[in-house]
Formats: C-alpha cells, sequence, structure tokens
C-alpha cells in the first residue's frame, strides 16, 4: 500500500510546488536579490524547553473509532480497551408479524483491512489494518447488555452526569457483572470459543452460500473480515419482540429501555498473547432473522415467511481504557516527568488515550533587554525572549529572509526497541504521526490551515505533507528515527507581527492528522495548577483515539547532543 506510481509522485510534487506558490510572505522582500544570487541559504537553531505533561480521565464520547481489545506495549505497558454503544433500530414502530420464530442473531462489525492476493479458488487474502500486538494473540470478549444510558453530551457545557471518560470503565463494568436483573449472562453465548473465551481478530474472508433450488443457481457471496458474533436469542426475544409497542415506536424511549450493548474484555486462558483492533462501530450491525405469520390472507392461517430486523450500532459511545504501566514507562523518572512539572525533560514521552503528552515553549526565556529601531541593542527587558527579539532584528535591520522553521524530534531508538521477552514480534509499533498545537488557545497552527494538500492514496494519515509530523523510517531497519514539524508561518508571524503572543505549543501522538476537535479532561480530576496556570484542560480527541506511543529525545540535553530538540530556522542572508 505504500507503492506510488510515477504519476502520482508527479502528483504530488505539483500539490506541494502550488502550496509554496501561495507563500507569499517567502516572496515579498528581496525577490530581485535572490534572482541576482545575492543571498545565502543558512541554518539558525534556537532553543526549545520541552517538558512531559500527565494526561488525565478525558472524553471519550462519541469518538470516529475506537480500540477494543488488550496490548501489551513493551514500552508503556498493559492497555484494556472496553467499549460501550447505544443501538438504534433502522425503522421505528416496525410491523414484527406474529407467531414470531427467531433463527439466529449477529453482530457483525467490519474490520479494517486491505486485499493482499486473490488465490486460484477465487479467494482474497485480506491483512487486518490497525491490528496491534501478535496474530495469534487472543483476548476472552463478553457483551452485555449495558445497564447506563447515555446522555447526549455538550462539549462546551461540562456536565459531569454527561461527560464519559476513560476512567469510568467500572461504572459499566460492575453494572454488567453485578446487575443480574438487567444483564443476566453474556449475550455472545456461542459455544464456539471464537466468538468468546478465545476471541481473535480473524483476517479470513467469510463466504455465504445459498445452496442451488430447483428455480435458482448456488449463490456465494463474499464478505470482507468482520466481527462476527452469534447472540442470545431468547435475551432478544424477550427485549424486541415481546416488548410492548411504544418502547419501540420513537428512538429516544427505544434508547432508554434497550440502553445499548457493553463490550468488555479479559486476558484468555487460550493463548498468552493478546491483541487490540482500533474499530469504526458505527458501522455494525444487529441482524435478527426470524420467521413470522405472513401477512398475506391467501395463504393458510400457519404459513410463515422469513424476515429481518435490523438494529445499528448508532447513537452516542464511549471508550474505556484501563492503563498499567511497565516497561520503560513503569521507570520513575517517567512517572515523576509525567506529573504538573514544568522542568524540562530528556525524554518526552508520548502515549494517546488516556497517556501523556508533552508542553513546548519555543525559544530561551531570558530577557536582558531589546533593539531599538536602528538596531541597536538596550538593556531593557520587555517581556520578550532575547532570541526572539535577535530573530526579529536580523530580518528588519539585516535584511534576513526566513524561509523555513522546523521542530525535528529525534526517537529514542533505544526505548522504542523494548521486546516483551526475547520475541521480536513484540516490539511496539510506532505512530505513523505526531500533531502539533497552539495549546494555548486549543486550536491548530496556521501551518496546519494553509497546508492544503491532500493523500494521494487515500490515506487519511498522510494528508497535509508540508506541515508534516510523519515518521521518517530507517531504510534498512524499517524504525522510526525522526518526526518534522514544520512552523514556518507561526515563526513569521510572531517575526512581522509583535502583538503575537509566543504561545505554548502541545505535541500529542494522532490517529487522524484531519480531525482537530478536542476533548476535555475531567475538570474534577486535573492535576495540581503550577503558578495559578494548568497546563491542561483538553487534549486533541485524534490523541484519545490512538493506542499508540513513543518516546522522544527531550531539550535537558548537553547543547552539543546532536539529538536534542530544537528549532531550526532557515534564512536566505545577504552577501
Amino acid at each position: 500500500m505504500y507503492n506510488t506510481s510515477f504519476f502520482k509522485k508527479i502528483l504530488l510534487i505539483a500539490a506541494v510546488a502550488v502550496f509554496y506558490s501561495c507563500d507569499k510572505d517567502f516572496n515579498s522582500i528581496g525577490d530581485d536579490l535572490i534572482g541576482d544570487n545575492n543571498f545565502d541559504l543558512e541554518a539558525e537553531d534556537y532553543s526549545v524547553t520541552a517538558f512531559n505533561q500527565k494526561v488525565t480521565p478525558v472524553a471519550s464520547n462519541n469518538l470516529p473509532i475506537n480500540a477494543l481489545g488488550i496490548y501489551d506495549n513493551p514500552v508503556f505497558g498493559l492497555t484494556t480497551a472496553n467499549f460501550n454503544t447505544q443501538v438504534a433500530l433502522s425503522s421505528y414502530a416496525p410491523t414484527l408479524g406474529e407467531g414470531v420464530v427467531i433463527d439466529s442473531v449477529t453482530l457483525n462489525i467490519p474490520y479494517f483491512s486491505t486485499a493482499k492476493s486473490i488465490t486460484d479458488k477465487g479467494e482474497t487474502i485480506y491483512e487486518l489494518d490497525s491490528i496491534y500486538g501478535l496474530e495469534t494473540g487472543k483476548i476472552k470478549l463478553s457483551v452485555y447488555e449495558s445497564g447506563i444510558y447515555l446522555n447526549n453530551y455538550n462539549a462546551n457545557n461540562y456536565d459531569v452526569s454527561k461527560f464519559y471518560n476513560t476512567d469510568r470503565n467500572s461504572d459499566f463494568e460492575t453494572q454488567a457483572t453485578t446487575n443480574t436483573s438487567v444483564f443476566g449472562a453474556r449475550l455472545n453465548n456461542s459455544a464456539n470459543s471464537a466468538e468468546n473465551n478465545g476471541f481473535f481478530f480473524n483476517s479470513k474472508e467469510i463466504k455465504e452460500t445459498t445452496p442451488k433450488t430447483e428455480t435458482a443457481a448456488e449463490v456465494i457471496k463474499r464478505i470482507k473480515p468482520e466481527m462476527r458474533l452469534h447472540l442470545d436469542k431468547n435475551f432478544f426475544k424477550t427485549k424486541i419482540f415481546d416488548a410492548p409497542a411504544s418502547k419501540l415506536a420513537s428512538d429516544d424511549v427505544f434508547k432508554n429501555y434497550f440502553r445499548g450493548l457493553y463490550f468488555k474484555v479479559e486476558k484468555s486462558t487460550e493463548s498468552i498473547t493478546t491483541s487490540m483492533a482500533m474499530i469504526k462501530f458505527s458501522e455494525g450491525k444487529i441482524n435478527i432473522f426470524y420467521k413470522a405469520k405472513t401477512a398475506s390472507t391467501t395463504d393458510a392461517a400457519d404459513t410463515m415467511e422469513s424476515k429481518t430486523l435490523v438494529l445499528n450500532l448508532t447513537g452516542n459511545t464511549t471508550s474505556l481504557l484501563k492503563e498499567e504501566r511497565s516497561g520503560p514507562a513503569s521507570d520513575a523518572y517517567y512517572t515523576s516527568a509525567t506529573e504538573n512539572d514544568v522542568t524540562p525533560d530528556e525524554r518526552l514521552y508520548l502515549k494517546g488515550g488516556q497517556g501523556s503528552m508533552a508542553v513546548i515553549e519555543l525559544f530561551d526565556k531570558t530577557d536582558l533587554g531589546r533593539y531599538k529601531d536602528n538596531g541597536d541593542w538596550e538593556n531593557t527587558p520587555n517581556s520578550v525572549p532575547d532570541e526572539l527579539d535577535e530573530i526579529r532584528n536580523n530580518v528588519t535591520s539585516k535584511r534576513w529572509l526566513a524561509n523555513e522553521a522546523n521542530l525535528v524530534f529525534t526517537i529514542d531508538s533505544q526505548k522504542m526497541a523494548s521486546l516483551i521477552g526475547t520475541d521480536p514480534k513484540t516490539v511496539a509499533p510506532e505512530p505513523g504521526r505526531i500533531y502539533l498545537y497552539d495549546l494555548t488557545n486549543n486550536t491548530v497552527l496556521t501551518d496546519y490551515t494553509v497546508d492544503r494538500t491532500t493523500s494521494l492514496n487515500g490515506d487519511p494519515k498522510k494528508s497535509r505533507v508540508v506541515f508534516n509530523g510523519m515518521i521518517n523510517l530507517d531504510a534498512t531497519s524499517k524504525r522510526g528515527t525522526t518526526y518534522k514539524i514544520r512552523i514556518t508561518n507561526h515563526i513569521r508571524n510572531m517575526i512581522k507581527n509583535a502583538d503575537v503572543a509566543n504561545v505554548k505549543l502541545g505535541l500529542v501522538v494522532t490517529e487522524d492528522i484531519n480531525i482537530t476537535a478536542s476533548s476535555k479532561l475531567d475538570k474534577t480530576k486535573l492535576l495540581p495548577k503550577i503558578n495559578d496556570e494548568s497546563f491542561i484542560t483538553e487534549v486533541p480527541t485524534a490523541s484519545v483515539m490512538s493506542p499508540l506511543g513513543t518516546v522522544l529525545y527531550g531539550s535537558n540535553l548537553p547543547e552539543d547532543d546532536a539529538k536534542r530538540l530544537k528549532l531550526e530556522i532557515y534564512y536566505t542572508k545577504p552577501n
């Protein structure tokens, strides 16, 4: 899926060229001098302060993609991802029929997959995407009726009763395991252990065959890999077909009556390894296949017809994560580094979900003076870092042009190479992308906004290629080496306009670079303030969606350390 045709490469180059052609700041000063080759391109490095921050319980309502399963990350530890979703009838006030006999009830949820080849028998071989852990890993999966009504949550109006976060798993679990008057046994009670006690994410194509009849030929239907569980028929007979008609009459009444499904995962006794998948649950369905007396007046009274009732996994949802630290992320350094401490850190630990992020402040905070309009220095502090004063003076007085500015993050490949035992297959997968944003105002940076480049292969993680943040891989090991993020316009805005604040920046892993919304932290569980300031009260939603993490070199390293985080600005300088 990473092979790109020559034609596509040309399109990408053209797109980037168009982007740069729109970059008016580059051409606003000194066009004629560049044409006469009177400039030399040089790089200057500037100080950056970076420290870790722990992500406390965060809203996990209605994420577009959710994790399910157990993943043992050798760097960050064990993540257990449960899930709760409402369900909805495909149409309300349905005509169900009389004398109902249920044949089967199936839960079907498609996986993300890529077709790799086709066999001689016409079978498509698929590879599952966004699966973490060994392919042979199994989990114990239990599906219950939910006992908690998921209220509509307004992110702009905090209400703890409607705030379902990563830390609320125990509430749902208690309901599922103790409230037998509502739940009874689990719903996926098939004798096939692959649907419960030994569940695994199966990459095989599903083939459904309709036998040949006297009037029709055999029909073979091939279906992409999906979760397919047989659910308890008696439960749905009672819950749906024996329910008062008023309970099935409207969406709000039905969702309060049948409060949805709770997916609970545990370690399986059938395997020592586990796995986790990213799933778009909203594409899932419950299909109830049943027979009812025919409505035709010409048929015999006991004539039955086959029917199907569909329930969609739509409505409010919540992702329920439990984090257990181990490996390098369990050491005392990491634990202390992710508390509310502004001391610069040697390593930056980025972890999705209810994990951790980094706070970045550009430039050394030293403020001894300023430059006057004529370019002379005076020892009068102006609440602006001296490094930023110097940059502004170089541009305005010395006619330097700021061509490009980047933050380059080097991956700690040694920590990221940690294994569970000695099995090389257990090495931690690395986030394909990290995301930098304006933390002070919880918004995107200008460089993100002006980058209109799109992905050529449809992968949302590979759009906005100029803003970047994508992982750079070693050609031999195929493991990550660096991430680079372009902040040219952000720096230029500070150079040109003294009123533009040098805001704090937030750095997180991202599941989808196109999702820029934020999820609020539970305000009752925020970290204590430092200097009357809370650094984070919300985090990017796409970070909450990701189960992955990475370890980067930070700013608290010797200045001559090549792996030290720093800001690089490329200038053209007059000869």
